[in-house]
């Protein structure tokens, strides 16, 4: 049976939009048109935290269940008016010298992602063509660490980081962890960031060595939160905040306050349940954006 296709308007883009009722996240019973849906109501907060970044896509098109692909490539039938940027490609599997990226500017690009299943969105940390104007800290709990003990070495993170001027803000990633998301200058290299990074961790790792780990060797992680420097090489992306993640449930990674990473670290707060899309939604409509502040730019990193 042919797909039902729908042509819909949005913000003067004509779109053509099919199988809304293709159930996406079986054990929720969430819907390709509920997947678009959340992705247009969500686009204010958003689409500030996409624009101008090259975008890496992971599809699935046969819902959560079913197989996945990442996307970095503009795919053949990409319509015109997307916006794409040819980027280098240093390190491609498939042997390109350059990538055509998409990139999320507006509404109508993100109702054309999620028709196309595109459930998860990962940008780098720079915006194209310039430097990092962001460092991410991806806190990864080895079990039987969990969320309760993400949110404990997020506070001594963010403790230290403002030692140096720095100001960090949490988010969950959607699945068993966390980052921090801290906004720099934008003035100096990945590798410099990078560096200073695992400097960080390397210095948390030692003051905490029952509790935290710096190295990437998986048999160090058991009952340790892994402090992820790496996230922030230039061939690196990390989930978007507000984006869906390939969960049982429609989960987000969903950016929270330090009064919640405060009670999530003495165990005061649900530590392992994630975010909905539905919970997300009504968060910005009480809070906004608690990533705002990214957007406003930060200090240089010490040398």
């Amino acid at each position: 049976m042919p797909a039902e296709r729908f042509r819909v308007e949005v913000e003067g883009r004509t779109l053509e939009v099919s199988n809304l009722d293709k159930v996406l996240y079986p054990a929720a019973g969430f819907t390709k048109g509920e997947v678009i849906d959340y992705y247009t109501r969500i686009a204010p907060v958003l689409l500030p935290h996409l624009r101008d970044r090259a975008l890496t896509r992971i599809r699935y098109p046969n819902g959560v269940d079913g197989g996945s692909f990442f996307e970095k490539n503009a795919p053949a039938a990409t319509p015109g008016w997307v916006r794409t940027e040819t980027l280098p490609a240093p390190g491609s599997s498939k042997g390109r010298e350059t990538i055509d990226y998409v990139v999320a500017d507006d509404l109508p690009t993100l109702v054309w992602l999620a028709n196309l299943a595109a459930l998860e969105l990962h940008t780098p940390q720079w915006k194209v063509g310039e430097h990092p104007d962001m460092m991410v800290v991806d806190l990864d709990p080895g079990a039987p660490a969990a969320l309760k003990q993400c949110c404990q070495v997020a506070l001594l993170m963010r403790d230290r980081l403002a030692d140096d001027g720095i100001e960090s803000y949490p988010k969950t990633s959607g699945k068993k962890g966390m980052q921090l998301c801290c906004p720099i200058a934008g003035t100096q290299d990945s590798d410099l960031v990078s560096g200073y990074a695992k400097r960080i961790a390397q210095e948390l790792e030692k003051a905490h060595p029952k509790l935290i780990v710096s190295k990437m060797a998986k048999n160090l992680r058991p009952g340790k939160v892994f402090i992820d420097w790496s996230q922030n090489n230039a061939a690196k992306t990390t989930v978007a905040p507000y984006s869906l993640r390939a969960q049982a449930v429609p989960s987000v990674s969903t950016p929270l306050t330090w009064d919640e990473v405060s009670a999530g670290a003495a165990g005061k707060r649900p530590s392992t349940k994630p975010y909905t899309a539905t919970e997300v939604l009504k968060r910005v409509d009480k809070s906004g954006d608690l990533l705002a502040p990214l957007l406003d730019g930060g200090p240089e990193l010490p040398g």
